[in-house]
């Protein structure tokens, strides 16, 4: 197909609302840049939306003149799938508005809005959903991956407490899908990620939580791992849902609490979120205090904004960032073994291990009811290869790929898609197992010339 003409550029750019975006344009250079540094991409033009008809002209001109398209919301995506090499990049940012609705317990959010954006709403009126653990990360790559955080264990993953979307689908059209509106599509975007349709506007369940929450950080030394981490799995058995732990295992950053000596050592830290009455967390923490010798802890009362927040300086932009990400039932003793290993030679004292908690709601959910189906999940580890030098791509790649690979054997073989780099193509099928074929099925009746494959791609052609 010929590329589009001058003249269709400017009858584009004369539907639009926001702007377009073409290399020499001042902006272009930070609009193309995301959270991760190792991606490096040249659109050709970039729309940056004001509102759905923005979404809708982009897409019809893509269709029509068949111009790759991708599709940005908080650009946080590992494998850098908001920005396309040549072709159009449909930029969300700028639609961030969230409305809330205390008495109706609902969230009204667009797609450009971050985790941080949709917290000081919510938490302004003392309602949360469950969202993810850096508050720079987009609600909309979020949400249509699945989603999970904090408050999974009590409520759910973020598509649970999803009750509408509203959406261009690949025919230009601006369409609504609930359960009881176009309820296939409901259903295949609630974790099928970008491939049916860009969404404008995303309709959330809220709850009562906070806006105190009781948590922080435990932060074992490494050498008390192989004690520490089997008493904790006991523990995790039996924690109620309003308790969130996740290990994370990497060398000591700074930390204030930390004695100096600690610094840079390999550590296990308890990573806590009690979001029950504040009053009862030192109760129902002081187990997870008991489990070794720590070089410090920082526990206490805290507004849950200020934990949805506590990990961001670890997850600056800017950085060079590579996953590798299994599903476990459980943590073996032989994981927990191979781990603490590898932990002991990080190629950067960036990288490190995180081990969500899921459990809870999260498993209680029928594997079919969404497109999400890791309900066996009990825990989601991420391998977060993370260093600034294009000079250690290798070291820090290689790092992640040999842990991963040691892992394989005590994991479940599916994947969160989210945490899926844009070279694991082979992997999309492992991130939906049986529900695979029915997104099949729902991308060839709204998307069936696949012009949203920008993406973790489900093939019409199956």
């Amino acid at each position: 197909m010929a590329q589009p003409s001058q003249e269709h550029i400017e009858a584009l750019k004369a539907q639009l609302r926001g702007r377009l975006l073409q290399p020499g344009d001042g902006g272009y250079d930070d609009a193309r840049r995301i959270w991760n540094a190792m991606i490096d991409r040249h659109p050709q033009w970039i729309v940056q939306a004001a509102g759905a008809a923005d979404v809708a002209a982009a897409v019809n001109f893509a269709r029509e003149h068949g111009v790759l398209l991708s599709v940005r919301g908080g650009g946080h995506n590992i494998g850098g799938l908001a920005i396309c090499e040549g072709g159009m990049v449909l930029d969300l940012s700028t639609m961030r508005s969230v409305r809330v609705d205390p008495h109706a317990q609902r969230a009204w959010v667009e797609p450009g809005a971050t985790l941080r954006d949709f917290d000081h709403e919510a938490q302004a009126q003392g309602l949360a959903t469950p969202l993810g653990i850096n508050s720079t990360t987009g609600v909309a790559g979020l949400t249509l991956g699945g989603g999970f955080g904090w408050l999974s264990r009590k409520f759910g993953t973020t598509v649970d407490n999803l009750v509408s979307a509203q959406l261009v689908t690949a025919d230009g059209k601006l369409v609504r899908a609930s359960s009881d509106e176009n309820a296939d599509l409901f259903w295949a975007l609630r974790g099928g990620g970008g491939n049916f349709g860009v969404v404008t506007m995303f309709e959330f369940r809220l709850h009562p939580v906070g806006p105190q929450v009781y948590g922080g950080l435990i932060v074992y030394p490494l050498e008390q791992a192989a004690s520490v981490l089997p008493a904790y799995r006991e523990l995790y058995e039996s924690m109620p849902d309003e308790l969130t732990v996740w290990v994370v295992l990497r060398q000591a950053p700074p930390l204030p609490f930390l004695p100096p000596e600690a610094h840079g050592k390999p550590v296990a830290a308890l990573a806590i979120c009690y979001i029950g009455p504040p009053d009862q967390g030192p109760q129902l923490v002081e187990p997870l205090r008991q489990l070794g010798t720590p070089y410090g802890e920082h526990l206490g009362p805290m507004p849950l904004t200020a934990w949805q927040q506590a990990f961001d300086p670890l997850l600056t932009p800017g950085a060079r960032n590579y996953w590798k990400s299994h599903n476990f039932a459980g943590l073996d003793d032989g994981l927990i073994a191979m781990l603490i290993e590898q932990i002991g030679k990080l190629p950067s004292p960036q990288c490190e291990v995180f081990i969500g908690a899921m459990g809870g709601q999260t498993n209680r959910v029928a594997p079919d009811a969404t497109a999400y189906a890791n309900r066996d999940a009990k825990f989601i580890m991420n391998l977060h290869g993370r260093w600034d030098s294009p000079a250690d791509d290798d070291r820090c790649i290689g790092w992640a790929r040999e842990v991963f690979r040691a892992a394989a054997p005590f994991a479940l073989g599916s994947v969160y898609v989210n945490f899926l780099t844009q070279e694991e193509v082979d992997r999309v099928g492992a991130a939906y197992g049986p529900n695979y074929e029915r997104l099949v099925a729902v991308k060839r009746r709204y998307d069936p010339d696949n012009l949203f494959r920008h993406n973790h791609n489900i093939n019409p052609a199956g």
